[in-house]
């Protein structure tokens, strides 16, 4: 018996459609995933955790350029996740709002950073010295660096922070955190071409 051939056109059809039927599968096991999280049901924390909390904790040593830092900003995404999940409205994808909750973490750390190193300016002008001071280190491991690349990595992350913020959110998920330029867009919540002008903007500035 000779077996059948298919037209291409039926091919295609058949690839979309399971496609279409693995999208749909992975939807429904993520919602049901995240009804376990708003049920409080600690398995499914450990395992977001075991999951996300590799990925969260680089985002945050990317932005930070601290590990303790990192650490510290990355519990703080999952007691946000743990506390907040009731609220997902599933317009994104679960990953998707959490990198959110990590970016504006990092950016809320920096902030404050920022404010706590101005006051300690001023406490000094005032021979206020007793305030400790909790500058970021020069140097710091990330494992998006190569171990022949530190000298590199060290000059661009020192460059990161002249850039401004939009672009320094697209250019470090993009080139340290490997997501794609649609994953960012759904993240900062913009276009994809907005994305493709951030990153080519940061990176000639960083030329």
């Amino acid at each position: 018996i000779k077996p059948k051939k298919y037209s291409a056109k039926s091919v295609a059809s058949f690839m979309f459609l399971r496609r279409l039927n693995n999208k749909s599968k992975a939807l429904q096991e993520e919602s049901a995933f995240i009804q376990r999280l708003i049920d409080k049901d600690q398995l499914a924390f450990k395992e977001l955790v075991n999951t996300y909390g590799k990925k969260v904790h680089n985002t945050c040593l990317s932005f930070l350029k601290n590990a303790e830092d990192a650490e510290d900003t990355t519990q703080e995404v999952f007691i946000e996740v743990y506390r907040s999940v009731k609220n997902f409205e599933k317009k994104s994808t679960l990953s998707t709002w959490i990198y959110r909750i990590t970016v504006t973490k990092c950016l809320d750390f920096q902030k404050a950073a920022k404010a706590q190193k101005r006051f300690g300016i001023v406490q000094s002008l005032f021979g206020i010295n007793d305030q400790e001071r909790h500058d970021l280190p020069k140097e710091f491991n990330h494992p998006g660096i190569q171990l022949e690349d530190k000298e590199k990595g060290k000059i661009i992350f020192a460059a990161l922070d002249k850039l401004s913020e939009n672009q320094r959110i697209a250019f470090t998920l993009n080139n340290l955190d490997d997501l794609s330029y649609k994953e960012i867009a759904d993240v900062m919540d913009i276009s994809v071409s907005s994305v493709e002008s951030l990153i080519f903007r940061a990176r000639k500035n960083l030329q």
